[in-house]
Order: structure tokens, then C-alpha cells, then sequence
């Protein structure tokens, strides 16, 4: 079900397909009425049972289908098409995430509504002032009465200032003319009222006001001069390519990537700039407001159901040149993408683990090929499948090894815990406790890192040792004291804690177990009573806004002491933070999972890399203290002697030994319903049809680590297979995809995951 290599027109009497943004197996036949004429890309209406939906038209139609059953398509929407680019990589996605190209192309048509057009506004322009000639019909009688009227108008500096800006240029919405003329808004109403100008209705102004790439940056190192001289030739040559901008905290590789955005711009293309946390970018829209002059067009969850229609539909009529958002905007609708940057591209938040289950930096990658331009992976830490990759040469590297502006990278000691262990009831070592004093008395900031929200993730009885446990997870209920609530992480299932114990009746017997970032900041409180203190967690921080006001008030100095979780642990930049306490540095060490040791490297070097990044004649100088009970783990020999590249040299000879990612494959199938009974039966099913051979390996099926999630009971097969393996095509054959498979008994879900992340 191939789109065709170029958009193409098919006219009254024509079949074509219709692929519909539903999980069906494939795109759906239609005929052409006569006098209509539809291209390959067009939205259109087609019938549905008795339904009318809104698809794509896919290409020819695939036939097998006796013409005289054909529906007609209905009509056209006044929207720009599909690029012939978005086709190819909605099929492409489909095919490598074995998901139904219905599901992939739902994620393109995210915003329904913004395929109607875009309303006029009501605008505002000077009411006519000439004279009347002698002769003159009723309508010009009203016009010179209306003129005397507004001769009448008493007028105030203000009213003036709004008529002189009125005449100036074609007329202009409220909002704009009272702004222009610094006014109130109801200055410009009352002249309206008064008759001295008159509404009309012209087009929506373009939500995104367009970035002025011919401003010049800030100074770039002769380092970063290099590295963005590369990336500017990377975007002038064209075709196909990924660069690693590969740099410690602080090197200043978004000023650098910047430059590539500006060529970008100043050969009228697009750029999008994938962050995995879009709730993060605070600061990072401020840098880009300084290099640009303003905002770019944004893209997350946080978005009102207006700024999302607007945004969406600027984007298609290529109106946003430059888009920054989560991986959902990977699947926006661009006609002319002309580069990529996906920022922090380590970061475990790119997969999407529902639905059509994807990593946005790989398929960033796939289309960026498909788009042939430029793509840029930014990391100080980056993943060993990128650096796999440019060491076998698929892709090219630029390192930035300095800080900018001459601040030295923080100097990072480990406390060992099982010498300087707390007092009973108490997290933090006599050391760290040491250093923060220290800090806050010499004026400097401190950041404590524990990567648990809440205040305790376990509570227990005292009594009989009976655990509160999520009813629809297999997981524990962590205990929000702020909230007054006990909170599921995985279903968001939430209550109260109980006077009494449900298994043994025992009353007020629950102690909480663990810290969390609450408990965290009780201690705190208790040690440093004058301290002026605040949490930064998903739970405290809820989007954009509150992420900006955050960032505030820590540069303003209204905070000396920050207790945070991950969300901290990258991209900031606070110029007295100087002391970073990592409370826990084993969390995340153990479970099992293959990339655990990767992935705490790259989160305590990232929060590491808060400290000290600004130094000035007072030279403040960064200090990082980790608390852990492993100080000869390889994670930890690591961040103390700043040998990256041997921990990771190590960490690709366990997975090349071992067949797994990036030196092998793997795929998981997860088998879930509300029934135990129905998705046992199923995943035993399917193990006794799994593929075998020389280089593949299937697993289980055994309980998931979450083995009930969300009132589901959920089984695992995970399939091992060599690193030259058509993984799709195994896959396909063995279970296909689920139009083509053994139908599934009512209420059972199977799950496809390629190149899996989490293990859960």
C-alpha cells in the first residue's frame, strides 16, 4: 500500500484509496464523482457504514472490488494535503512498528477541527472622513451623518493616537491597534461604538510571527565556530545525514545548533527541534527568543484545544518555520522540513510505550532520510546506539570538550554511605549536610537530587508488615503527604490512607518507608530552618508555565535550595548553583534492565552538570557530591574520574557479548486482558508457534515485571535476534499483524514493542 513516488491527480471517475485515521488493516477503495478532481495527499470525505470520515487519499485504488459497490468519495476540506515525504513515512512507520497505517496516520490528523478552515476576526478600520458631493444617494446621507458624528467625538490624546495608527495601514484587529497605539483596549472600542471606525472581517493573522534568522548570536568559541561551520555546510550541501553534537554541560551546543536553524530559515524551510520533556524548555525558549527575536511555534499536551488548531494548521500551510515539541510533533504535517535537532536524544522519554509504540529519535532519523536533509542529535551523554553508530560510520561527530565562557566542569566526589551513614530517620550524610551549610552561607545556590516523588514510595503496618498496594497495578501506592493522598506512578489511582490496617484491623499502625522528595524536604527544613526551599517534581511542576515560573524565581535568588527530581537534571542553566548532593546514586542501579548502568551514568553526569556552569571574578567554582553504597561500581568510577569513554567501551563489550541492542535485537510481545485465564491461554498460544533458528531466540512467555497494570494482567515473550535480522518480517510471520492473525478472544490485547526500552 505504497503511496505513489509523486503527488498525483485523479479526476471524476478515477478510483483511489482512502487511507482513514482508524487501526484498520489498510486503505479503503473510492470512486471519483464526476466534476470532482482529488490529488494523492488530499483530505478528504468518504462514507463509512453510516458514518461520514474524514481521510487521505492514498494513491491508485488496489482493485478487487467490483466498481459498482464503490462509494463515492463525498467532498474535499479546504486544508493543504499530505507531502508525498509524510505518505512514505507513515507507511514506514507502519511497517517497521508493525502497527496498522490507520493508527500512524491518526497521529498526523491529531487536531480534526484544524482541518476546517480558520474563521475571519473582526478588524478595524478609519471610517470614511471626505466630504459629500451635492448629489447623493441615501446610503452617502448615513456616511455624513456618521462623519458629523465623528467630528463630534470629543478626543483625547489616546483616541488620536488610535486614529493616526488606523490610518496608517490596512486595518488592524483589536488587540494589534490597541497595542500599537498604547492604548487599553476599550479606547479603541469606544471609538468603534462612537462610529469613528468601523469593523470588518478579514483573514487570522499567522499565529507564529516569523523567527529573523539575519539576527546575529552571541560569540560563539572558536570551538563552536567550528563545529557550527560543519552543521551550516551539513544543511548548504544537502541529502541525507546525522550529526552527533556531541559536548560536556555547558559547551553551548544550542547556540551552536542554532546556526544550522538559521540557515534553515534563510533558505525558507522548516526545522523542527524535538525536546523530551517540552515542560523543560523555559529557558531554552528564552535563548531562542534572543537568537530569533521570538517564540517558535510550540507542540505539547499542554496546549489549549485553540492554540492547537492554530498551530497545527500553521504548520501545514508552512506558515511555523520553526517548531519546538515532545515526540508528537515528529507527526506533524510538514510540507517543506528541511532539518531535525532532537535535543538530549539519550533520553529515555522518546519512546512512546502506547498505541503505535515508537522511538522518535529513530524515527526522526527515518525521516529525515526519506525528507533527505539534515538531522543533528544533541547529547552530553549520548546513547550508545548513536555512538555505535559513529564509530561505524552511519553517522558524524562533533565534540565541544570545554564549557563556554571558561567555567571548569564541577569537581564530583562520591560519599560512601555505609562509612558517614545518617542519623536513624534522616538522608542526608554528615558531608553532603556539611556542604550545603557551607553553600548557602557564602550566598550560592544547592540542588539536592533524589529521583522519587513524593514522600515515601512504601508504607507498611507496623503491625503485620501488610504493604499498600495499587488495586490495578503491581506496583506500590506512594504516599503524597502534600496531597494527603497515596498515588499510583503507573494509573494514577489514588486514596486516602486508611485509620486501619485492611489485613490485620491494627489502627493507625502505617509508617512510611523510603524518601521521597517530600520527606526530603522535611529534613531539609529541620537542618536549614532559614533556607528558602522548593520542589521541583512532575508533580509541582505542571507544564510550560509553572516550569517558567520556576526558572524565575531560581535566577531571581528567591530560592537557595532546590530539591528535585529528573526534571532538573538537564539543560538548565542557574549561574550561582554550585553545589549539587545526589542523595540516592544506586537508584536505578538494580531491576534488571539492560540499559540501567547507561542510563544512571547519563542521569547523575547531567545533574552533575548543573554545578558551577558560570563562573565569574568570584570563581564560583561547582562541587557535585554523590551519595552511594556502591563507590566501586563501574557508574561511579566513572563520574569521579570523568573517563566516559572507557565505562562505555565497557558497557558495548557486555552487549556485543551478550547479542543485545545495539549489537543484537529484540522485540517484545505483551499479551494482556482483565481475564488471567484468557491472556495465559494466548501467550501459550503463541510460544508454542514461536519462530526458531541459528539467531533467534524467543523468551517465555513469563509475568511482566508490572504483571497487572491497570486492571490488566499482562505476559511477556521477548524475542532475542542477531543484529542482521528482519525482525518485521519474523515477526509478521509469526503472529502478523492482527487484521492478518488468528483473531484474539474478546478482551485480550496483544502489543507489539520493537527495540524495546522499558521492561516493565
Amino acid at each position: 500500500m505504497q503511496p505513489s513516488s509523486a503527488i498525483s491527480s485523479h479526476s471524476g471517475g478515477q478510483q483511489v484509496s482512502v487511507l482513514l485515521p482508524l487501526p484498520l488493516a489498510g486503505a479503503y477503495d473510492y470512486r471519483v464523482p464526476r466534476g470532482m478532481a482529488v490529488r494523492t495527499g488530499q483530505f478528504v470525505a468518504v462514507p463509512l457504514g453510516v458514518r461520514v470520515v474524514t481521510g487521505v487519499v492514498w494513491g491508485e485504488a488496489r482493485g478487487g472490488v467490483d466498481p459498482a459497490k464503490l462509494k463515492e468519495v463525498l467532498g474535499t476540506r479546504e486544508a493543504p494535503g499530505l507531502s508525498r515525504d509524510m505518505l512514505r513515512f507513515i507507511d514506514w512507520v507502519a511497517a517497521y512498528t508493525l502497527s496498522p497505517p490507520g493508527a500512524v496516520l491518526k497521529m498526523a490528523m491529531s487536531v480534526p477541527k484544524a482541518l476546517e478552515p480558520p474563521k475571519p476576526v473582526t478588524a478595524y478600520a478609519p471610517a470614511p472622513i471626505s466630504s459629500a458631493p451635492a448629489s447623493v444617494s441615501g446610503t452617502e446621507i448615513r456616511q455624513i451623518r456618521q462623519i458629523r458624528q465623528i467630528r463630534q467625538i470629543r478626543m483625547t490624546p489616546a483616541r488620536r493616537r488610535v486614529l493616526e495608527v488606523a490610518a496608517e495601514g490596512p486595518p488592524l484587529i483589536l488587540a494589534d491597534l490597541a497595542r500599537k497605539a498604547a492604548v487599553g483596549t476599550s479606547v479603541v472600542k469606544g471609538l468603534a461604538r462612537a462610529g469613528a471606525l468601523i469593523p470588518v472581517q478579514v483573514a487570522a493573522p499567522p499565529p507564529h510571527p516569523l523567527p529573523r534568522w539575519q539576527t546575529e548570536g552571541v560569540s560563539l568559541s572558536a570551538a563552536q565556530e567550528t563545529a557550527a561551520a560543519q552543521l551550516v555546510r551539513a544543511v548548504d550541501r544537502g541529502g541525507f545525514g546525522v550529526t552527533l553534537l556531541d559536548g560536556v554541560p555547558g559547551s553551548g551546543k544550542t547556540e551552536v545548533y542554532f546556526q544550522a536553524i538559521a540557515r534553515v530559515l534563510e533558505q525558507g524551510r522548516q526545522a523542527l527541534v524535538l525536546l523530551p520533556e517540552i515542560a523543560l524548555s523555559a529557558q531554552w525558549l528564552e535563548r531562542f527568543r534572543g537568537r530569533f527575536g521570538v517564540e517558535p511555534a510550540q507542540w505539547h499536551s499542554d496546549l489549549t484545544g485553540a492554540r492547537r488548531r492554530a498551530t497545527w494548521r500553521a504548520v501545514t500551510e508552512g506558515q511555523a518555520t520553526v517548531v519546538v515539541g515532545a515526540r508528537s510533533a515528529l507527526f506533524l504535517p510538514y510540507p517543506d522540513l528541511g532539518l531535525i535537532v532532537v535535543d538530549e536524544e539519550h533520553d529515555a522519554a522518546y519512546k512512546q510505550e502506547d498505541g503505535v509504540i515508537y522511538n522518535a529519535r529513530d524515527m526522526a532519523v527515518v525521516r529525515a532520510r526519506i525528507g533527505e536533509f539534515s538531522l543533528i542529535a544533541v547529547s552530553a551523554t549520548p546513547s550508545l546506539e548513536t555512538l555505535t553508530n559513529v564509530k561505524e560510520g552511519r553517522y558524524q561527530s562533533l565534540h565541544l570538550p570545554d564549557r563556554h565562557g571558561g567555567a571548569t566542569l564541577p569537581d564530583l566526589q562520591t560519599i560512601d554511605m555505609r562509612e558517614d551513614k545518617p542519623a536513624s530517620g534522616h538522608w542526608l550524610s554528615g558531608a553532603l549536610g556539611t556542604a550545603v551549610e557551607e553553600t548557602l552561607s557564602r550566598g550560592e545556590q544547592a540542588l539536592l537530587f533524589l529521583n522519587r516523588r513524593g514522600y515515601a514510595p512504601l508504607t507498611l503496618c507496623r503491625a503485620c508488615g501488610h504493604r499498600l498496594q495499587c488495586p490495578r497495578c503491581t506496583a506500590w501506592l506512594v504516599q503524597h503527604r502534600r496531597a494527603g493522598r497515596l498515588l499510583c506512578h503507573h494509573c494514577g489511582h489514588g486514596a486516602a490512607v486508611p485509620t486501619h490496617c485492611p489485613q490485620c484491623q491494627a489502627e493507625d499502625s502505617f509508617a512510611a518507608c523510603g524518601p521521597g522528595v517530600e520527606r526530603l524536604a522535611e529534613e531539609v527544613s529541620e537542618l536549614f530552618p532559614g533556607a528558602r526551599t522548593t520542589i521541583a517534581a512532575s508533580d509541582t511542576v505542571a507544564g510550560p508555565a509553572a516550569a517558567a515560573a520556576l526558572v524565575k524565581r531560581i535566577e531571581d535568588h528567591e530560592v537557595d535550595l532546590i530539591i528535585g527530581t529528573q526534571i532538573v537534571a538537564k539543560g538548565y542553566h542557574f549561574p550561582l548553583l554550585t553545589l549539587v548532593g545526589v542523595v540516592d546514586g544506586d537508584l536505578g542501579l538494580t531491576g534488571g534492565d539492560l540499559r540501567a548502568a547507561e542510563r544512571t551514568y547519563q542521569l547523575l553526569y547531567q545533574v552533575a552538570g548543573r554545578a558551577g556552569r558560570e563562573q565569574s571574578r568570584e570563581q564560583r567554582a561547582g562541587r557535585v557530591l554523590v551519595q552511594t553504597y556502591m563507590p566501586g561500581h563501574p557508574v561511579m568510577a566513572a563520574l569521579t574520574s570523568g573517563n566516559r569513554d572507557q565505562f562505555l567501551e565497557a558497557e558495548a563489550q557486555a552487549r556485543r557479548d551478550a547479542g543485545m541492542p545495539p549489537f543484537g535485537r529484540l522485540a517484545a510481545l505483551i499479551v494482556s486482558s482483565r481475564d488471567r485465564a484468557a491472556a495465559e491461554k494466548v501467550a501459550r498460544n503463541l510460544a508454542a508457534t514461536a519462530p526458531h533458528g541459528p539467531h533467534v531466540q524467543v523468551l517465555g512467555p513469563a509475568p511482566a515485571p508490572l504483571s497487572l497494570l491497570r486492571g490488566r494482567h499482562r505476559l511477556r515473550l521477548l524475542i532475542k535476534a542477531g543484529r542482521g535480522t528482519n525482525m518485521q518480517k519474523v515477526l509478521g510471520q509469526w503472529v502478523g499483524q492482527r487484521a492478518g492473525g488468528a483473531r484474539l478472544p474478546g478482551g485480550v490485547r496483544l502489543q507489539v514493542d520493537v527495540d524495546p526500552y522499558s521492561f516493565l
